[in-house]
């Protein structure tokens, strides 16, 4: 259902490094880029996520209650996404583990623009 998400930010040269470095370790690449956007996916099939200069002009700022979550296949690889955002400069928002009961497995952190996410997988 959800074709891409976009993240506004205020540098985008910082910003396309720390997800350049951070979807590396999905698999991800840039798919699309102009000169105040970028876009990373899997396949061009895949949904996407990218980072850009609010339109308007105005300063991007963070969505209260907005979170983007980034599926994977495991949880050593969602201890890897959480660790390589932190390494990169992205502030811990919750450690890996699971949550509640069901098989949920997720690690929560914010970009250095202050963008929430998650990396999260299903278990069994």
């Amino acid at each position: 259902m959800i074709g891409y998400v976009t993240l506004g930010t205020n540098d985008l040269e910082a910003t396309a490094k720390f997800y350049d470095a951070l979807l590396d370790v999905i698999g991800a690449k840039r798919m699309m880029e102009e000169d105040n956007f970028v876009a990373w996916a899997t396949t061009q099939e895949a949904p996407s996520i990218a980072a850009t200069k609010p339109f308007d002009g105005q300063p991007a700022t963070v969505g209260n209650g907005v979170m983007v979550a980034l599926a994977v296949d495991s949880p050593d690889m969602v201890d890897k996404l959480h660790a390589r955002a932190i390494e990169l400069g992205g502030v811990d928002e919750g450690a890996p583990g699971p949550r509640g009961e069901g098989g949920f497995y997720a690690g929560y952190f914010r970009d250095p623009d202050g963008n929430k996410l998650n990396a999260f997988c299903m278990v069994q």
